[in-house]
């Protein structure tokens, strides 16, 4: 078996042959993550539907490598208006509610196409 194992999910594929993540023994890196719709593929037009969706495919990543959002220590955003940062707090505490126990996270400016308006990546560390 492979030490390198590629993390796919359904609901966020690529569409170039890239993982959604990249798991190496207990460490997991995430690609570029962001809230496009499983259904349609399309990234909905706001921030909080963003986030959502955002937030959701980052757990299906962790989870489908074995691990749980508590297994997150590092996030980094990107985001077309800093401004809504609030907006994203509130989706951030909702994935990690315990204040004594929150990844690090980092935010910076972005500039996408389209209607993305966030985008993120992670790095885990996986209990094995």
């Amino acid at each position: 078996m492979a030490r390198r194992e590629s993390i796919y999910i359904a609901a966020f594929p690529h569409a170039n042959p890239i993982p959604a993540a990249c798991r190496v023994d207990n460490m997991l890196y995430s690609g570029v993550i962001y809230g496009r719709d499983p259904q349609t593929q399309q990234v909905p037009a706001g921030i909080e539907r963003q986030c959502v969706l955002m937030f959701d495919h980052v757990r299906a990543i962790v989870e489908s490598a074995g691990g749980t959002m508590a297994d997150v220590i590092k996030m980094t955003l990107w985001m077309q208006d800093k401004s809504q940062r609030e907006v994203v707090n509130r989706y951030w505490e909702e994935a990690f509610p315990d204040a004594a126990s929150r990844p690090a996270r980092h935010a910076l400016d972005g500039s996408f196409s389209g209607n993305t308006l966030i985008q993120c990546d992670f790095v885990a560390v996986l209990a094995r």
